[in-house]
């Protein structure tokens, strides 16, 4: 029997199944679906989406199989109305966004799986789910029967496990539909930025994928466009829309990589668990794609999901830790449909009114620096924040400067014990890091330690790093999720990360077997 199994091949399962073996958490991974895809659809990782892969040691070679993402290019009405630099770094902005296939990001994600010795299963899709007191009796389409302590359904907007556990996905339709062509074209437009041409009711995207010459054309269909479009028409209407507005004649689409006709709706799941049954990714959240938020949003989930099952699967915390992933996600996953529903309407300009705040308000907003600034910033996830979430409690002040309980801990520099220097994410991923002071105050190290020794007994002493950094007051300490979030921070004190442990685990400390410490487990071992 698996500790967990996960339905859905996608970047949100495969994140999830990477980061759970990391852990030390066995798991099965199915899919449907006859095999890997083989289109892009999705393309936008933001910084967050990249901080995740990266934590996950998915992100080698990211150069070779992504576009960096410096500005995207606004023509209204026939006129270069602004142009948003989104790739600009900030002080909290630090790596750009990237075009990318999906088929690409999960292909990295296999080879990780594969690293971690486990491959994923195709042609088998979930058809059955019974809950008993301690386990998940699975039916699966080969007519087997797979047992597992938990189901994490992955499985997409039309998610056989969500119907299986009975959780609602309720929404609205936005636009009725869109239509999207990856092409091979030459087209005169920078490589590195995105176009978008708006003309009253109609608009037309293009952005590039890597390779020399491929790009994803996407514009609503015309009113009154016949349903069952074959591939060349749908080419053939955004060709002509290409020629309309851009001025580039349809010779310029050479080849057809691939073509969808879509609706763009919004939806929600009323819960992200059900028992033993969790849902993550777009089987608990669809949302509109301007903005390249879904991938990101899906990564964000799998992440979150796994330490804290990891901690449950491992008997170091009870279920109920499993409840404060919906309270921190779903929160996120709302914002997010909120957001792109929102600029969806306003950059389609559905209504006369949508479109003269567009055109006389939202796009001439777009040339102040503090404008683009604040709408890099959001898109990029990384002000993702669960500060009132059930794990950070009221610890946090708010008008602290430095990250507060529940906030994104930033990628600073840090050293081993053996003054090794490192980068704080790049020890998360399925690890806790303690963050420790350089320079510690006289009288502090036995306290760090038992620290050290308090947090490797609780959490598993290979699933926890000492570290120190230049960054921390003299007289302070954090303990950092796996996720990059802060857990807990104060004063070196035993009893202070103890009792937050408790709360957060659920678990009696005196119940818990003690850690082995292992080799090059930090400064203070």
């Amino acid at each position: 029997m698996s500790d967990v199994l996960v339905a859905g091949a996608g970047p949100t399962g495969l994140t999830l199944a990477c980061d759970l073996l990391a852990s030390g958490v066995s798991v099965r991974v199915v899919d449907a679906a006859p095999g890997p895809a083989r289109t892009s659809r999705a393309l936008g990782l933001q910084p967050r989406g990249g901080e995740v892969l990266d934590r996950a040691g998915a992100l080698a070679d990211v150069d070779q199989w992504s576009i960096p993402l410096r500005k995207v290019a606004i023509d209204l009405g026939g006129r270069s109305a602004a142009v948003l630099q989104v790739g600009r770094r900030t002080a909290l902005v630090t790596r750009p966004a990237r075009l990318v296939s999906q088929a690409e990001v999960e292909a990295g994600l296999r080879r990780r799986l594969a690293q971690l010795g486990q491959t994923e299963e195709w042609n088998l899709g979930v058809v059955r789910a019974g809950q008993g007191e301690d386990q998940v009796t699975v039916g699966l389409s080969d007519g087997s029967t797979a047992r597992c302590a938990w189901l994490v359904g992955c499985d997409g907007a039309h998610s056989r496990v969500r119907k299986l556990a009975g959780i609602g996905f309720p929404g609205v339709q936005i636009i009725e539909r869109f239509l999207l062509a990856d092409v091979h074209a030459d087209l005169p437009a920078p490589r590195d930025s995105a176009s978008v041409w708006l003309h009253g009711d109609q608009i037309l995207a293009a952005f590039p994928l890597p390779g020399l010459d491929l790009w994803r054309l996407m514009a609503p269909a015309p009113p009154g466009t016949p349903e069952g479009l074959k591939s060349a028409a749908i080419v053939d209407l955004l060709s002509a829309r290409l020629s309309e507005r851009a001025g580039w004649p349809s010779s310029r689409i050479v080849a057809t990589e691939w073509t969808s006709v879509f609706k763009i709706q919004r939806r929600l799941a009323d819960r992200y668990r059900e028992g033993r049954i969790l849902l993550a990714g777009d089987a608990a959240h669809i949302h509109s794609p301007l903005g390249g938020q879904g991938m990101n949003t899906g990564l964000g989930d799998a992440e979150n999901l796994a330490w804290k099952l990891a901690l449950v699967a491992s008997h170091r915390a009870e279920p109920s830790l499993l409840d404060s992933y919906e309270l921190e996600r779903r929160p996120i996953a709302a914002d997010v449909l909120s957001s792109t529903s929102a600029l969806t309407r306003m950059v389609v300009g559905e209504s006369t009114l949508a479109r003269v705040l567009r055109d006389r308000l939202f796009v001439p907003l777009l040339h102040r620096p503090a404008v683009q600034r604040r709408i890099w910033e959001h898109a990029s996830q990384l002000k993702v924040t669960y500060r009132c979430g059930p794990l950070a409690g009221n610890t946090w002040t708010r008008f602290r400067t430095r990250p507060q309980a529940g906030d994104r801990v930033p990628d600073w520099s840090c050293r081993h014990g053996d003054g090794t220097v490192t980068r704080l994410h790049a020890e998360l991923g399925s690890r806790w890091v303690l963050l420790t002071p350089s320079s510690p105050p006289m009288g502090a190290t036995q306290a760090l330690m038992q620290c050290s020794e308090l947090v490797r007994r609780r959490l598993g002493a290979d699933l926890v790093t000492v570290l120190t950094t230049d960054r921390l007051d003299r007289n302070s300490a954090m303990l950092v999720r796996p996720d990059g979030h802060l857990g807990w921070r104060g004063a070196p004190s035993a009893s202070s990360v103890d009792r937050w442990l408790t709360r957060v685990l659920g678990v009696d400390p005196t119940s818990q077997p003690a850690a082995e410490t292992p080799i090059n487990a930090g400064p203070l071992s």
